[in-house]
């Protein structure tokens, strides 16, 4: 389980690590349940204990952290490659996010240097309340200037959220040595296969 990250880009980190709560590659999910979602934001000082939680907490949580995924992907702009029925996906994606953001416990505070959106104080909704510090970081992101360089990769089979810390700001892998050259094989494995005088798909 990895550990909170105080400091400079902490809400870009605590948004990274919840998106890779699911490893898309191994099918692998730290949150299967609505006990598991509670214990993840217990480990991270987001709720003072793992409480109850419902299955509505689970829903929440999923749509939560797929949409954060899409808007992540979204970050590397348009893709040439993105087909009519991946945009359908991205937009339900979207519509999902929204809902579950509409769905959390938030409110805007004067405190401090500049207005800030943190979590509104819900004790009988507790896991909502955690899952409302994923939401605010969003915000804290987009402050720091880091919410831009959260992306996920490309490579279809493995989507795992990272920081973009390159000076361009054009990494488009998590792993150039891994996926980064699994993307580019298949690329030229499809070009060896087009018949001379037709185009390559993509």
């Amino acid at each position: 389980m990895a550990e909170a990250h105080p400091g400079k880009d902490a809400a870009a980190h605590l948004l990274r690590d919840f998106v890779n709560t699911l490893d898309v590659e191994t099918g692998a999910d730290e949150l299967t349940a609505p006990a598991a979602v509670a214990e993840w934001l217990a480990g991270r000082g987001l709720v003072p204990a793992a409480g109850p939680a419902h299955e509505t907490d689970l829903a929440t949580a999923i749509a939560l952290r797929e949409g954060l995924r899409a808007a992540m992907r979204a970050h590397h702009g348009p893709l040439s490659s993105a087909t009519g029925r991946d945009e359908a996906r991205e937009e339900a994606l979207a519509d999902d996010l929204e809902d579950a953001l509409a769905a959390l416990p938030l409110r805007i505070t004067l405190a401090g240097p500049r207005p800030a959106l943190v979590p509104a104080d819900a004790p009988d909704t507790a896991v909502r309340a955690g899952l409302a510090h994923i939401a605010a970081a969003v915000m804290d992101a987009a402050a720091d200037g880091t919410w831009t360089r959260l992306k996920v990769c490309l490579e279809d089979t493995c989507r795992w959220a990272f920081l973009d810390t390159s000076k361009n700001r054009s990494r488009s892998w998590c792993s150039m040595r891994v996926c980064g050259n699994r993307t580019k094989t298949r690329a030229y494995r499809a070009r060896r296969r087009t018949p001379p005088g037709r185009p390559a798909a993509g």
